[in-house]
């Protein structure tokens, strides 16, 4: 997980900060694996939560073979300059049963900000 700040698409002077982040996936089992949903819980320094659902992760439902990894970049606005996302994948066997997969807590925060997790 590397989340960055994008200042460029930020506009502070109107409450709207936007980072974003890289994850790589990796399937250390020994089954073919398919990431069928994702799930975000996102809260701000305000104490807002947002959460976001759906099919897949930037409109694809990769399939990973044993040892196969799965590279995304994706982004989040917030309306203050810090907060955490948390999430979860669902990933399903070829045998139709799925299993989650808990995406740690990682921290937002413009930089020169202290970091910690909300």
């Amino acid at each position: 997980m590397e989340p960055f700040y994008l200042e460029e698409q930020s506009e502070p002077e109107d409450s709207r900060y936007v980072w974003g982040y890289r994850i790589v996936i990796v399937n250390e089992s020994d089954e073919t694996v398919q990431l069928r949903d994702r799930y975000w819980h996102i809260t701000d320094a305000a104490g807002q939560v947002d959460e976001v659902s759906g099919e897949g992760v930037v409109g694809e439902q990769p399939i990973l073979d044993p040892g196969e990894s799965f590279e995304y970049s994706s982004g989040c606005p917030l309306d203050t300059p810090s907060g955490v996302m948390v999430g979860k994948y669902r990933m399903e066997r070829q045998d139709g049963g799925s299993f989650m997969v808990d995406i740690p807590a990682f921290s937002l925060d413009v930089p020169g900000m202290a970091r910690t997790l909300n």
